[in-house]
C-alpha cells in the first residue's frame, strides 16, 4: 500500500514522540492499519495489522516471560504465568497504547473510524502488539524491548498487588469445576452508552444461582469484576492471596 507525503509526516511524528526508531514506515503503516481500512477499500488482508499482531505476539511473550523470570526469582511457573497473562492481556495492553496515543496514528475505514474505533481497547491491544512486530522486523530488537520494558516495569507492581482480582475468574473457574463439575455462567443483563462507549452489566451464575452482579466498560472487564466479588462471596480470596505469596 502506497504512503502518501502527509502519512510519512504523521509516522515520523509518531516515532519522534516516543523515541523510536523504524526505518521501514511501510511496515510501520501495516501496523496500524485496522483491517476495517482494508477490507472497505478492497485491499488485501497483508496490508493491515493481523500478520504482524501474529509477530508482534510472540515478542511480547518472550521479552515479558524474561523480564518475569529474571524479577521474580522466587515465584514458581504457575505464579509467572498468572502475573504474565494479566500483563498482556488486551486491557493492559490498551493501556500501553492509549499512553502513546496509538490510536490517533491508526488508519480504520468511515465506519469502525465514526464508532470510536480508535478507542476500542481490543483494536488498541492489536495494532500494540503489530507495533512490536514491525519494530522486530526492522532489526530494531534492542530498541524493541527497551520500548517494552518501560511499559513493564511501570505495570507489574499493580498487577503483582492485584493479582488476586485479575485472576479472579480461573480462580471462579477451577472452584467450580471441582466442587460442581460444572462451570460458572456469565450473563451480560444490561447494556448502557453509545457502542464506542458502552457499560456492560454482567450477572454470573452458578448452578441456576446468582452469585454476583457487576459493571465495566468491557465485557472482559465486567466479567472479572463479577468473578472477583464471587470469589469474595465464597470464601476464595483469602485462599488465592495466600498462594501467590
Amino acid at each position: 500500500m502506497k504512503i502518501s507525503e502527509s502519512r510519512k509526516k504523521e509516522l515520523l511524528q509518531f516515532l519522534h514522540n516516543n523515541n523510536l526508531i523504524c526505518d521501514n514506515l511501510e511496515l510501520l503503516n501495516k501496523a496500524l492499519t485496522h483491517s476495517s481500512y482494508t477490507n472497505e477499500n478492497n485491499l488485501s488482508s497483508f496490508e493491515n495489522y493481523e500478520r504482524l499482531e501474529f509477530l508482534g505476539d510472540a515478542v511480547l511473550k518472550l521479552i515479558s516471560s524474561r523480564y518475569l523470570y529474571e524479577k521474580f526469582e522466587n515465584y514458581d511457573e504457575g505464579i509467572l504465568s498468572k502475573i504474565r497473562a494479566a500483563l498482556i492481556s488486551d486491557n493492559t495492553l490498551s493501556k500501553f497504547a492509549s499512553k502513546i496515543d496509538l490510536g490517533k496514528y491508526m488508519i480504520f475505514g468511515p465506519a469502525e473510524k465514526k464508532l470510536g474505533g480508535e478507542n476500542r481497547k481490543s483494536s488498541l491491544a492489536c495494532a500494540f502488539e503489530a507495533l512490536l512486530g514491525a519494530l522486530y522486523l526492522d532489526n530494531k530488537g534492542e530498541i524493541t524491548k527497551n520500548f517494552l520494558l518501560e511499559f513493564l516495569k511501570e505495570e507489574t507492581p499493580y498487577i503483582e498487588t492485584h493479582l488476586a482480582q485479575l485472576n479472579a475468574k480461573s480462580t471462579l473457574q477451577e472452584y467450580t469445576q471441582e466442587k460442581y463439575k460444572t462451570l460458572p455462567e456469565y450473563k451480560i443483563i444490561n447494556e448502557t452508552g453509545p457502542a464506542h462507549k458502552k457499560t456492560f452489566e454482567i450477572q454470573i451464575e452458578i448452578n441456576g444461582q446468582t452469585i454476583s452482579t457487576a459493571t465495566g466498560d468491557s465485557k472482559k472487564e465486567a466479567q472479572q469484576n463479577a468473578a472477583y466479588l464471587a470469589i469474595k462471596k465464597l470464601g476464595l480470596l483469602a485462599k488465592e492471596e495466600e498462594q501467590n505469596v
